[in-house]
């Protein structure tokens, strides 16, 4: 097992610095192909490690009473300060991490499967750049796995700031593309800013507690086996002790321990594109599709509902911390939504409904209390980073073949799609039917939990949520319709119709749908919750309908449905009622259709406010006062030097009477300072 971990990262760094170095030595296909052996193998191992974790009965990963256990599998020293302040590398498996680990390597292999396909023209000439894109892709599935396996926050931290360069390099893809080069810059800046606040956090935490270690926050060694722990609220109250006991317990009102949970979670924030931190992540469309579909739809974007998830019990203990999650979660959740319904590039729908979703899983996490349905809201939020992974993906290869075969991102080009790619359109209507919240799609089962630990927290976030459940559905099926289903543009003379893509884009699309079909009926409920402890005593296929709320899955269904007819009767066809619902409000719709202006305003701040009235005073008192200054003195001197630069005549007899003259000088003044 640990030969296998240590493979699982290794693997993937091994490709990148392989196709980094003698990529473009390579074949393009050689290049390719090598990328998806090194990701299969990847997957393969993770699976493995995943399965024997989750299935393999061993005391070291379950107890007698079927409790999850979390084993640290590796642990080396990189960095020691003191006794107590180490920094280590290692191999943390626990269920949220074994989970990770399976949607990251399906995902990616994915990816690097479908990108063999969509990396090259319509006559087979692959992309410049392809090797590289290879490579970069091979770095960010080896960060990705690097922090979700961490066993101490300092190593994801490191791993944190490395998915971001790699996701720098993907979004930037095309450098010779203005706006990629923009977008890339703008992810890269926004999410620092929040990983500003998230290097806070960890010091502040590290400083009251001594320690970096998951472990030693938030669990308690199994008694009789080495580097084994299990989830304890006793531990995570004593975290809570030293602070309290703190000489600063209190700060604007809140305690400090509150302040680094909220500064940890503005990491999460940028990295999950929460409000008021989304900006980057719509630009980040500019890069290629496959990317979207891994970075941006199943992975990186989930790192911060994976941090808030691996200090749940130390976020639990103070309750303010959680309600921060959840109002961030629910408005973000909202305004994405709203947005998704204005969009016509149908990946800008895609990245808003990323954000709407991923707010979903917040919101799951901040009204989880072990109170209700022993902490269903953790195992909700898992449940749904885990189908919506599957489903989003699928959504974005989907749009991925489409944009492959049409040349636009614009849903206008796209009318009548249905008849010329068949494949693509039924896999693209099971991703909506999942992401609507369809039974017995993915999607039903992860989101129906979700509200239920929202109607046993607040009715005011279940009513909230289940509205949002509902846009969700009516911009999906908006999308669907508008794509496949309205009156098909005519094809221009001498170009070819709309087909299905080759085997290597179609072949992913199927998986996922597959997966999405099934994945739904995975009893997360004895796999994954916040404190190891199952939920049900006897699992099968249908455990996850057996135990459903259905009173809140019948009205969840419900609005979904009715949502999904609104969409029909607007969409199926082209008729008059999109144009009248626009109308009807038009200031909604237009603000809604420009983000809420939050571009506007970002730009306003910086460049009006702060680069006009701060930078450029500042740079005006650094030119002319400062650097005016220091010339100053550089004139002054060098019109001394000018003025006695007589006085190196070359004449030595000039020099011997100079020197005379000050000697009979120093003399006289020492006489007379003598008398």
């Amino acid at each position: 097992m640990e030969t296998m971990s240590i493979l699982i990262l290794a693997i993937p760094l091994f490709m990148f610095i392989l196709l980094g170095l003698t990529g473009m030595k390579m074949s393009h296909k050689l290049a390719g192909t090598l990328g998806c052996l090194g990701m299969g193998t990847t997957l393969v191992l993770a699976y493995t490690v995943a399965f024997t974790y989750f299935f393999g009965g061993s005391p070291e990963f379950i107890n007698a009473a079927g409790e999850r256990l979390q084993s640290i599998l590796w642990n080396v020293t990189w960095l020691q300060f003191t006794d107590k302040l180490v920094i280590r590398l290692g191999f943390l498996l626990d269920p949220i991490s074994a989970m990770m680990l399976v949607v990251i390597t399906t995902i990616s292999f994915m990816v690097h499967l479908y990108s063999m396909g969509y990396m090259r023209d319509h006559h087979g000439v692959f992309e410049k750049g392809f090797q590289r894109f290879y490579s970069f892709l091979s770095l960010f599935s080896f960060s990705m796995l690097g922090l979700v396996v961490a066993t101490n926050i300092f190593q994801m931290y490191i791993f944190w700031e490395l998915v971001g360069a790699s996701s720098f390099l993907l979004i930037g893809f095309y450098y010779t593309k203005p706006s990629a080069v923009l977008a890339s810059k703008k992810a890269f800046i926004v999410t620092r800013f929040a990983d500003l606040g998230f290097l806070i956090g960890i010091l502040v935490l590290s400083y009251y507690t001594g320690t970096f270690n998951f472990t030693e926050l938030t669990s308690a060694p199994v008694e009789g086996l080495a580097n084994v722990f299990q989830v304890s609220e006793t531990t995570a109250e004593g975290v809570k002790g030293i602070f309290a006991n703190s000489a600063a317990p209190l700060f604007m009102g809140a305690s400090v321990m509150t302040w680094a949970l909220v500064l940890i979670f503005m990491g999460g924030m940028g990295k999950s594109a929460m409000m008021p931190l989304h900006i980057w992540l719509p630009d980040a469309m500019e890069g290629p599709t496959p990317v979207s579909a891994l970075i941006h739809a199943a992975t990186m974007v989930v790192a911060g509902v994976y941090l808030v998830a691996r200090l749940f019990p130390l976020y639990l203990m103070e309750i303010r911390s959680l309600e921060i999650v959840t109002v961030v979660g629910a408005v973000t959740a909202l305004y994405a939504a709203i947005v998704a319904c204005t969009q016509v590039d149908i990946k800008r729908v895609l990245a808003f409904s990323t954000i709407s979703q991923i707010a979903f899983m917040m919101v799951s996490l901040g009204v989880a209390r072990p109170e209700f349905h022993h902490g269903i809201g953790y195992m909700a939020g898992m449940f749904h980073l885990f189908t919506h992974a599957m489903f989003k993906a699928l959504l974005f290869l989907c749009a991925g073949a489409l944009i492959h075969a049409i040349g636009s991102n614009d849903y206008t080009a796209m009318h009548g799609l249905r008849k010329y790619m068949p494949i693509t359109h039924i896999t693209f209507l099971i991703g909506c039917l999942a992401i609507a919240g369809i039974i017995p799609f993915a999607g039903f089962f992860s989101k129906d939990e979700i509200l239920t630990a929202c109607f046993g927290n607040s009715m005011l976030w279940y009513v909230w949520m289940s509205a949002v459940a509902g846009l969700t559905a009516f911009y999906m099926f908006r999308l669907y319709y508008l794509i496949f289903w309205w009156k098909e543009h005519k094809i221009p003379e001498g170009h070819h119709a709309p087909h299905d893509q080759p085997w290597t884009m179609t072949l992913p699309l199927v998986i996922l749908a597959a997966i999405s079909c099934v994945a739904g009926f995975v009893p997360f409920g004895n796999l994954v919750t916040w404190n190891g402890h199952p939920m049900f005593d006897h699992v099968s296929f249908f455990t996850n309908l057996v135990h459903l709320d259905w009173t809140v899955a019948a009205v969840s269904l419900a609005v979904a449905i009715i949502a999904i007819i609104i969409a029909t009767v607007m969409y199926r066809k082209e008729n008059p009622l999109p144009a009248k619902f626009k109308n009807a409000m038009p200031a909604l719709w237009t603000w809604a259709y420009h983000r809420f202006y939050f571009d506007e305003l970002y730009m306003f701040i910086t460049k009006k406010i702060i680069f006009d009235h701060i930078c450029k005073p500042i740079a005006w008192f650094d030119r002319h006062i400062i650097d005016g200054t220091m010339d100053m003195f550089a004139k002054v001197t060098q019109r001394l030097s000018i003025s006695i630069r007589g006085l190196q005549s070359g004449n030595v007899q000039t020099y011997v009477w100079i020197y005379l003259v000050g000697a009979l000088l120093m003399a006289s003044i020492v006489w007379l300072c003598l008398l």
